[in-house]
């Protein structure tokens, strides 16, 4: 049997061959994409600053052109960022303990919130360290997704004791728990006063405690 010619091959024929070279880069430029993004948060949680793109591409071993092949500008990456760090810590955040008691469930609750806000604050200073009119509506937009996530949160971990409550009073309630458990009070708890992690986690167990209605 002879081979086809040239001339003699369909369309199609090649359609498989330039199909795998083309996913071969496409998958090569998302993993040195998803590469520069975990580089930029190591760094900001590092440094606890916005990383320059020459710090970026050398701890993601690629050039400062390779970033910004991917991404227009600064600003592009802090959006792509947020979008994976908010991702991953919504996974990390799920909720636990839900039907364990009073203290399990404060216990529970404070503990996984005190992680997220140890490792994502320096990201959400980035996030909200201009003034409200200032901000990129992306951005705005995750730190507004991020806030309303924290209240589910609170409402879904002491649904008990805020059914206990009328509206008006469980709303108001809710949104001074989200203040309490916010990354602002984690950052000055632990950077303006010192207050050591374990230290500042007891803090707000208690304060919460303290706030939620009284067991009847």
């Amino acid at each position: 049997m002879s081979l086809p010619t040239p001339s003699t091959l369909a369309p199609s024929d090649l359609t498989p061959a330039i199909n795998v070279r083309f996913d071969g880069r496409r998958l090569r430029s998302e993993r040195t994409r998803h590469l520069i993004i975990e580089a930029y948060l190591a760094l900001m949680q590092e440094h606890r600053r916005m990383p320059t793109s020459a710090e970026i591409a050398a701890r993601a071993g690629y050039s400062v052109r390779s970033i910004f092949e991917r991404f227009s500008d600064l600003d592009a990456l802090s959006l792509a960022a947020a979008d994976y760090a908010i991702a991953l810590a919504q996974a990390e955040a799920e909720a636990r303990d839900i039907e364990g008691d009073r203290a399990t469930r404060i216990r529970s609750h404070v503990r996984t919130r005190a992680q997220a806000c140890e490792k994502w604050l320096p990201l959400w200073r980035m996030l909200t360290a201009k003034p409200v009119e200032e901000q990129v509506p992306e951005l705005r937009a995750h730190v507004l997704a991020a806030r309303r996530g924290n209240v589910e949160r609170l409402e879904l971990m002491y649904r008990p004791e805020l059914a206990t409550l009328d509206p008006p009073v469980r709303e108001a309630l809710v949104l001074a728990l989200a203040m309490l458990t916010s990354f602002e009070s984690w950052g000055a708890l632990r950077d303006d006063f010192g207050v050591a992690g374990e230290a500042a986690l007891d803090i707000w167990v208690t304060a919460i405690d303290r706030m939620l209605p009284q067991e009847l």
